[in-house]
């Protein structure tokens, strides 16, 4: 299953809020597929993507877009890709 992984400030702010609720909006088109995660953008798993801005959104392991909310049909195509190149659509 895909992962997009949206960090945020621990509470969210309005515009991490709306980055969440974009990619849950674009994840939509996958049903079953792909998951969204709300992760701290204080936490362990963001110093690997090297955060300075919220909202950031990793699709898969790709940061895609860092300090804006990126809008559902930006993500779309960027989530088809990812599926696509994904081992288990290629049989794998």
């Amino acid at each position: 299953m895909l992962q997009i992984k949206v960090f945020g400030t621990t509470p969210p702010c309005v515009n991490c809020k709306r980055a969440e609720r974009e990619a849950r909006k674009a994840a939509g088109q996958f049903p079953g597929l792909v998951e969204v995660v709300h992760l701290d953008a204080m936490g362990p798993d963001a110093a690997r993507y090297g955060l300075m801005v919220t909202p950031v959104i990793v699709v898969g392991d790709d940061v895609v877009s860092t300090g804006r909310v990126a809008p559902a049909a930006k993500l779309i195509p960027i989530i088809q890709a990812a599926i696509s190149d994904s081992p288990a659509a290629q049989g794998g």
